[in-house]
């Protein structure tokens, strides 16, 4: 891994926990550790995917999705 690797790694990590905290004000009726399960969850999706640019913007998506659907199951 390169330095510019790590630099990339560490400001999609960075992205990553700010969608996180956008999930969590949008749903703050969900506890913010199941948040982060799912982000957790989602973000391993993606290990190995060559373009990582959207990657925290397709996780925010996936996770809203997902918690959408398990409103709507309730």
């Amino acid at each position: 891994m390169t330095i510019d690797d790590r630099q990339n790694a560490s400001e999609e990590d960075l992205a990553v926990e700010h969608a996180a905290e956008r999930l969590a004000e949008r749903y703050p009726q969900v506890p913010r550790e199941r948040i982060d399960e799912l982000v957790e969850k989602h973000h391993e999706e993606f290990d190995g995917a060559p373009v990582r640019d959207f990657v925290p913007v397709l996780i925010e998506h996936d996770v809203k999705q997902e918690l959408n659907a398990e409103k709507r199951a309730d």
